[in-house]
């Protein structure tokens, strides 16, 4: 026994290293996407404000707005994805979770975990390939830019990567830690 108490294993101390630190750092990176997403849809309201002002008063439509937000648009929706799923901030249907007991529930939050990290691999990986197949034929935007179609396709197989992590994180969350609440479940319950 030393001064501070019993000794314990290495075994035997809470694991927060490994298990922790992935979820931690995986919470970081869809918070601050979250939050890029945020600043990019703000920019998106002040872009097309002005192409709508220019268009209708002045009669000069900028030649750029259509095709950056259009871009824009995918970011918002693939990259902030994940964090939504992570928080539970989505709108789901729950007549048939009320339904289940507590048992019943874990085993829905099992299967919607294992049938979303398949549709979103799918997705992740089929983004792959078109992103790969745009940089490999140098495929641009016909318009005044001319961006690189890659950068937009990149943004599926990164959003839909993330998604995936996501719900394996929910899924084992459901396994092993059922009473593990996530951020929404919380605020939902406070409301």
């Amino acid at each position: 026994m030393s001064a501070r108490g019993p000794s314990r294993s290495r075994s035997a101390r809470p694991n927060k290293n490994r298990e922790g630190a992935v979820r931690r750092f995986f919470a970081t990176l869809t918070k601050t996407l979250q939050i890029a997403g945020q600043i990019v849809l703000a920019f998106m309201v002040v872009t097309i404000c002005y192409d709508a002002f220019m268009r209708y008063v002045f009669t000069a439509p900028t030649s750029w707005s259509l095709e950056i937000n259009t871009f824009l648009i995918v970011f918002v929706a693939a990259m902030t994805a994940a964090d939504v799923q992570r928080t539970d901030a989505h709108i789901r249907i729950t007549f048939f979770s009320d339904m289940a007991g507590p048992l019943g529930r874990r085993v829905l939050d099992v299967v919607i975990g294992l049938v979303g990290v398949g549709f979103c691999s799918i997705m992740a990986w089929r983004g792959f390939l078109l992103a790969y197949q745009a940089f490999d034929y140098g495929e641009r935007v016909s318009s005044s830019f001319g961006t690189p179609m890659v950068f937009p396709y990149a943004l599926l197989p990164l959003g839909f990567g993330m998604l995936a992590i996501q719900f394996l994180l929910n899924a084992i969350d459901a396994v092993f830690w059922p009473d593990r609440r996530r951020d929404g479940e919380e605020k939902l319950q406070e409301v």
